[in-house]
């Protein structure tokens, strides 16, 4: 066998086995139980107030 065709068989196992075990992973983590963040350790996000509209009332004049 060539030495070109052994490296790709090679080659190609890894990566089968590689995507394999990717996907048992990824697998195994979305199993988990997820519980959300609890609500009452966060402040309240603070209000955005945007002035863009008078911007554009001072381009016209």
């Amino acid at each position: 066998m060539d030495r070109s065709k052994l490296v790709a068989i090679i080659t190609g196992v890894i990566s089968i086995v590689l995507a394999i075990a990717y996907l048992i992973l990824v697998q195994l983590l979305d199993y988990r139980d997820m519980k959300p963040a609890p609500i009452s350790q966060f402040d309240q996000a603070p209000a955005i107030i945007s002035n863009c509209w008078q911007i554009d009332k001072i381009a016209e004049v």
